[in-house]
């Protein structure tokens, strides 16, 4: 029964794929098209191949993807979060030592004796060029903590 159903369609689509087509002018010049030759014009046929079957429409996602993707999406947004708030924890941090390192290098700016513990604990005045070796070291600070990028 099924073959039979099958041949049917088939043999009544069979026409419709070998159809003939003709092209013509008529009498104002326009270019005509039909699948039945005109009587008394001069006309060619047309052969007509058929075209490749439509392209399967994309496919859509499923439910579960498009959950995976806006879990991947969440994913990405929380991590661009926490690296922005790392920088901006880093840049105050930076910021801190910056400031510190400033006014360590202003302390040897001012040129007032200094004093420093000794290894017993006293307080000692420091030499000129100690404060002079002190004030070098803090000026380098100054440049490292305070370079931008």
């Amino acid at each position: 029964m099924k073959r039979l159903i099958v041949l049917a369609a088939a043999l009544a689509i069979a026409p419709a794929a070998f159809a003939q087509l003709y092209k013509y002018v008529d009498k104002d010049g326009k270019t005509v098209y039909t699948d039945q030759p005109p009587v008394n014009t001069d006309s060619k046929q047309i052969r007509v191949q058929p075209g490749p079957p439509p392209a399967p429409p994309a496919a859509t996602k499923t439910a579960v993807d498009q959950d995976k993707d806006l879990e991947k999406a969440r994913k990405k947004g929380r991590e661009e979060a926490k690296k922005a708030e790392d920088k901006e924890v880093n840049a105050q941090a930076q910021e801190e030592r910056c400031a510190g390192a400033r006014n360590n290098y202003a302390i040897y700016l001012e040129g007032t004796r200094l004093m420093k513990r000794s290894p017993s604990g006293e307080r000692v005045f420091m030499e000129e060029a100690e404060i002079a070796t002190e004030k070098e070291k803090a000026r380098l600070e100054v440049e490292k903590s305070c370079k931008k990028g």
